[in-house]
């Protein structure tokens, strides 16, 4: 139960609840949902609303940090204003347009896109201020943000996001408090990058509104600090979330904006990220004359770039992570496009696998699982089943449904080739692992 409760598989629990005697009427009466809810949930229909999680958590008695929710109400309306949000059953594609709006509303200064773009950003009510802070107080909240961000590379987002809105409920206190000019503007970057780390732990988790009402809040403040290249960075991240949920056409418009402040920063190596993950959006549409066009500015950016004059964002981005940048371009391209392009493909994801250190290990999976999809639509299936197992054993430790979700292709991949014994053990495996259906 306890591990359903993390991977928040509500099905997996409500099933739990009903192998032990706990009727579906029971369940309903508890969380507050309709029999047909909870029926839909029982046959597998995923529950991502913060506020029914919430619900639910309440409702079964479930201490929240089971599921990575927030410690209490109170800082979920304050900081991620996702539990009683007006528009939480909004379709996903007006969100989309209306962070879009609000994004470019912030990078260019007018809303171009001509949609209201307010209403799902929170202005939350600020609880009593300490009277006066100085940049000792900024200081603590960039070195915790430093240290959780390492906790979400190493062990996933549900590691560490309870903790990343705990610091944030204390640190956006500070914004009432009394401080010199120069004070102020660093502490709105130090919570911009607070709210860009607590949008992406949430993605990493799977809770997209909470993540899109953080990635929001962060460009603002990062906007009043003057900072661009955080602003280019919050982009990045938020383009990265509408990929992940397949909708790259939206992913790319992020990605130029992130571009524009990218730019605006003056840092190569900012313009250089933007531009490679833009390739990655390309390839998922099926442009590869486009993906490939802009992998090589990609790399042209990164050879001019000085990485010690680099915003701090960027630094992250090494030799390393080029290689695995244009390993998963390939990838995407070898499924949307041509086989061929897995000749590209392999060697890169090898170098980014052998080049991450132990702590990226999300990053690490990743590649395992960008490598032994290209393996297996190669032909080397056996070698690709070897891979797969090495990224399934990374990922059973991370507490991120990214991870689960990234695999997924695999598992379709690997459900083609049933036929032989190591691919059928990996599907089932993959299959066990991120709670989807094979075709057996």
């Amino acid at each position: 139960m306890r591990d359903a409760l993390a991977r928040r598989e509500i099905s997996s629990v409500y099933r739990l609840l009903r192998r032990h005697g706990v009727s579906q009427r029971q369940i309903a009466a508890l969380t507050g949902q309709s029999q047909s809810e909870v029926s839909e949930i029982l046959k597998g229909r995923q529950v991502m609303a913060y506020d029914v999680l919430t619900r639910i958590a309440m409702g079964l008695g479930v201490p929240r940090g089971y599921m990575g929710l927030a410690y209490d109400e109170a800082t979920a309306v304050r900081v991620a204003a996702t539990a009683d949000s007006p528009n939480s059953e909004e379709d996903e594609s007006v969100k989309r347009r209306k962070f879009l709006a609000h994004a470019a509303a912030v990078t260019v200064g007018a809303a171009v896109l001509g949609t209201d773009s307010g209403s799902w950003v929170s202005n939350p009510t600020q609880t009593p201020a300490p009277g006066r802070i100085g940049m000792t107080d900024v200081r603590q909240v960039e070195a915790a943000t430093r240290a959780l961000r390492a906790l979400d590379y190493q062990y996933g987002g549900g590691s560490c996001r309870d903790a990343v809105v705990a610091q944030l409920s204390w640190g956006q206190q500070m914004l009432g408090a009394n401080a010199t000019d120069l004070v102020r503007e660093r502490l709105f970057v130090a919570l911009a990058d607070l709210h860009n780390l607590a949008g992406w732990t949430s993605f990493d988790t799977g809770l997209m509104d909470s993540a899109r009402n953080h990635f929001g809040q962060a460009l603002d403040l990062a906007k009043q600090g003057r900072n661009e290249a955080l602003v280019a960075n919050i982009l990045y991240r938020m383009g990265r979330v509408y990929l992940h949920q397949d909708a790259p056409d939206d992913a790319l418009k992020v990605f130029q904006l992130g571009q524009l402040a990218a730019q605006n920063s003056g840092s190569e190596l900012a313009v250089g990220i933007l531009c490679a993950n833009e390739a990655w959006a390309y390839a998922k549409m099926g442009s590869d004359d486009q993906a490939i066009k802009l992998l090589g500015r990609a790399r042209d950016e990164f050879a001019r770039a000085n990485v010690g004059e680099a915003p701090a964002w960027a630094k992250f981005f090494t030799e390393i992570d080029l290689s695995s940048m244009i390993g998963t371009v390939h990838t995407e391209l070898a499924q949307t496009v041509d086989v061929k392009y897995t000749r590209t493909a392999i060697p890169a994801l090898s170098k980014a696998v052998n080049g991450f250190g132990e702590d990226m290990t999300r990053n690490r999976s990743f590649n395992l699982t960008s490598l032994s999809i290209n393996h297996l639509i190669e032909g080397d299936v056996d070698h690709g089943a070897k891979v797969g197992r090495q990224a399934v054993d990374l990922s059973e430790g991370l507490k991120s449904i990214r991870t689960k979700d990234r695999m997924k292709p695999l598992l379709r991949e690997a459900d083609k080739r049933r036929n032989n014994p190591d691919a059928r053990e990996l599907a089932d495996r993959l299959a066990k692992f991120t709670g989807s259906d094979t075709a057996a």
